[in-house]
């Protein structure tokens, strides 16, 4: 039977989307919720947030080690090392099923042989947590977890009970979830897969009252076909928004744009493209915090700063300011969240300085955010030489399809050093498919800019140990772990 047969024989219950959570309208406290694929940061994320709520929450992964193994302990879930159909006796009232994982997991197999209810994360969370709520999502290929995480802050300081959930961890509230009583519940709309039983972005789950659009440009190569077909998943997000709900979206993103004007609802833009119903001017980067005045419609609503850096996280707070206005909030409420948010974790932190050497950390795997984050930097440290490291690691980044894109974007960074592309079992690609960091380097060599292929982390360390001089800067980006790299450097440089 094909994955795709086997999907439409599941009992309704266990399709995202098709049903409730068989818990809803149960005791919350003798309820047994089971998590497979539990080690991931959206997931350990979200089992922490049900056993804050008062279920008993365990789960399963294939490994599971620092920082969400720390994570897990102190929230008091016990994970099971290892996927078998033994986790799942005695069984649970719930199992959350990863999208991590395909039905040919052991443990999954068993429990679609089960009579055990299952969901995916995106549905079990609507079905949990977002009755009675307003959910305000946050969504776009770019800026969604600032803009998520930063956009709570400033509610929770305008003295908004509000709830939030975002895919990473949040410096002011140490983790990536809130639990609040007020009415909104902010969310990070990921445009991913739900599971291998629900194909359909996780945003769809999400029942929003509001919609803060960023970026639409093309990316996840493994989900989506072309730039059309990314379109079209948010264009179904814009289609369950209720008439009348706020919509926020991004001009300086053409895409974003066509999304909107298709959906054929009334919505606001923002963005410093000519045009935009919210723009800034007079922006200012003091070294400490950038200063930036907020116009709607030529007429100013205040003057706003945030230690943020950069044109991007300009438009972020710009994106959160102009919702917030939408929702009904003034000018003053609004700056003390701007003015004190201290970012997401990898996401240009600040992780140390050894002999007047610089390390910055940074998520940036898209073309357009590295460039975003390479301009930020060298705003925030201006005449000082600056390093750009990458690994090729997301599924989109490991194919040939930002080969060009990519090399234009580490061009602007003094010195480039490209780590050796990421290896992933699930989803291997043949020669001609694959990103090649020796091209990086030739294309990078032959318009005079310094560029090294590095071998490994332990050759990359060493390699920026030899070369690094004071003052430089070194920007480290990759979507996951790098090795460790960025904390290997500080540590080797001191």
């Amino acid at each position: 039977m094909s994955e795709e047969s086997a999907i439409r024989n599941l009992p309704a219950s266990s399709v995202g989307g098709q049903s409730a959570s068989p818990l809803r309208q149960g005791a919350i406290h003798s309820s047994h919720i089971h998590i497979i694929a539990v080690g991931g940061v959206a997931m350990a994320t979200f089992a922490a947030m049900l056993k804050e709520h008062g279920y008993r929450v365990t789960g399963s992964d294939q490994g599971v080690y620092p920082p969400m193994s720390d994570f897990l302990a102190r929230a008091g879930i016990e994970v099971i090392q290892g996927y078998r159909p033994e986790n799942l006796i005695p069984a649970p009232d719930l199992v959350i099923v990863g999208n991590a994982v395909s039905r040919t997991n052991p443990e999954v197999a068993a429990l679609l042989q089960s009579k055990i209810p299952y969901q995916s994360f995106p549905q079990a969370l609507g079905d949990l947590f977002l009755e009675g709520k307003r959910p305000l999502v946050v969504a776009g290929t770019h800026g969604k977890t600032t803009s998520t995480a930063l956009l709570g802050w400033v509610l929770v300081q305008a003295g908004r009970q509000q709830s939030l959930l975002v895919g990473g961890v949040t410096r002011n509230f140490s983790q990536g979830y809130r639990l609040g009583k007020g009415e909104f519940f902010v969310i990070e709309g990921d445009e991913y897969d739900t599971a291998f039983f629900d194909k359909g972005p996780k945003f769809l789950h999400y029942r929003p009252q509001a919609v803060l659009l960023n970026a639409v440009e093309f990316d996840h190569a493994d989900i989506y076909r072309d730039l059309d077909h990314v379109k079209d998943a948010f264009q179904r997000l814009f289609t369950i928004v209720p008439p009348g709900a706020p919509l926020l979206v991004c001009s300086d993103f053409p895409a974003a744009l066509d999304v909107a004007q298709r959906s054929q609802k009334s919505f606001s833009t923002f963005g410093f493209a000519a045009g935009a119903h919210w723009q800034v001017r007079d922006v200012r980067d003091d070294g400490r915090q950038v200063h930036f005045t907020v116009i709607r419609q030529q007429q100013e609503i205040g003057r706003f700063s945030t230690p943020l850096m950069g044109q991007m996280n300009v438009r972020n707070a710009l994106g959160a300011t102009a919702l917030c206005s939408e929702l009904g909030m003034s000018a003053a409420e609004i700056a003390p969240g701007l003015a004190t948010f201290l970012g997401v974790a990898r996401r240009q932190e600040f992780v140390g300085e050894a002999r007047g050497i610089t390390i910055i950390d940074d998520f940036a795997h898209h073309p357009t955010a590295v460039t975003a984050t390479i301009e930020a930097v060298r705003l925030r440290y201006p005449n000082r030489r600056l390093w750009a490291v990458f690994e090729p690691r997301s599924n989109t980044c490991r194919r040939r399809i930002f080969q060009k894109p990519l090399a234009a974007a580490l061009a602007l960074a003094d010195r480039v050093v490209i780590g050796p592309v990421f290896s992933k079992p699930q989803d291997q690609l043949t020669a001609d498919d694959l990103f090649s960091p020796a091209e990086l380097v030739s294309d990078l060599l032959a318009v005079r800019k310094a560029a090294h292929a590095g071998q490994s982390v332990d050759e990359i360390c060493q390699f920026l140990t030899e070369r690094c001089r004071a003052g430089d800067v070194v920007l480290i980006m990759s979507n996951g772990a790098f090795g460790g790299l960025p904390r290997k450097a500080l540590a080797a440089l001191a």
